[in-house]
């Protein structure tokens, strides 16, 4: 597992953010074996870094579970780097600071906080968290108002942490209808290197980013599904065919809208399973279970992007069977 600092060398690339997998028991445990699996088809499709976040469902998981997972993560291969998360409120994320302690993850994503917050607040919060757990941060901005209402005073925060050393990168995932036109990305990389905010909002709007926006990597769920896909967008656009790379990322569309339209977290886990990648197993409150129509509308549309990954589905069994 990576343990060395992050440098902008590290945030061109591909940011997989997988689901957890559950056993099917009354605990609804989780299942390393399953997150292994998952964990090398990944790597084998190219995408060595793993951000464990929103699909995992951290928001809801117990600290026993967190210390679980984090004793996992710090355990992968010299070849992965683990990004887990923390937060999203200020007692979790100092809960979760002590055990972030005992491993050398280089950074730690911050969860976006929807309760009560304003800029001021929240700046003293992180750097009282990024101190307690020794763990530089990747910051993620999802709406506008992930820093109170100023939406300047949250940006000037960001600015800070940056320049001060504690924040490494940004995960940028306000979406637009339009990602070409964004103000408030405009703004944000008028305070800070554009090498260090990465697109965070899957293949959507990837190429946009890479191209006009000069991101240097972007973050997938679907790309659990098809990692060499989304490998091949980055290559064809630091080539600069971005009309190569169009053609592939619609590849993706169809997944991406059924995530749109159910629940982005609960229909990759549902995915990621139907394309016989891992078996996820059950979903934790406050998520529920796709219902059977959606699951039979999903089925074909996760085990064709598998298959247009390059590999078949009788393939892929014969090599996750040596996990």
């Amino acid at each position: 597992m990576k343990t060395s600092e992050v440098s902008l060398n590290d945030l061109q690339g591909v940011f997989a953010v997988p689901p957890l997998a559950r056993r099917a028991d009354a605990r609804r445990t989780l299942d390393f074996t399953e997150n292994e699996r998952l964990a090398r088809y990944l790597g084998e499709g190219g995408v060595t870094r793993l951000m464990y976040g929103g699909n995992a469902f951290l928001y809801h998981v117990t600290l026993a579970e967190y210390a679980a997972l984090l004793e996992w993560l710090s355990g992968l291969d010299d070849g992965a780097w683990a990004i887990p998360s923390a937060g999203p409120s200020y007692g979790r994320a100092m809960d979760q600071a002590g055990l972030l302690r005992k491993h050398a993850f280089p950074c730690v994503m911050m969860l976006p906080c929807g309760d009560p917050r304003d800029a001021a607040g929240l700046e003293q919060g992180l750097r009282e968290f990024a101190d307690a757990a020794e763990k530089r941060l990747i910051l993620y901005l999802k709406e506008e108002s992930n820093y109170g209402a100023d939406k300047e005073a949250g940006l000037d925060v960001v600015g800070r942490l940056v320049a001060d050393g504690i924040c490494v990168a940004i995960k940028y995932a306000v979406v637009r209808v339009d990602p070409n036109q964004d103000p408030y990305l405009e703004s944000l990389l008028r305070r800070v290197d554009r090498r260090r905010v990465i697109s965070g909002m899957g293949e959507r709007p990837a190429v946009c980013h890479l191209r006009d926006w000069g991101l240097p990597g972007f973050t997938t769920g679907s790309g659990c599904v098809a990692p060499r896909l989304s490998n091949e967008i980055l290559r064809l656009c630091a080539l600069g065919d971005f009309t190569a790379a169009e053609k592939v990322r619609a590849r993706f569309l169809p997944l991406e809208d059924l995530r749109d339209a159910w629940g982005p977290a609960r229909v990759l886990h549902q995915a990621v399973e139907l394309a016989e990648i891992a078996q996820c197993g059950p979903l934790i409150p406050y998520q529920s279970a796709l219902r059977e129509v959606q699951t039979r509308q999903l089925r074909p549309v996760a085990q064709d992007l598998a298959r247009a990954n390059g590999q078949t589905l009788e393939s892929r069994a014969q090599t996750l069977s040596a996990v």
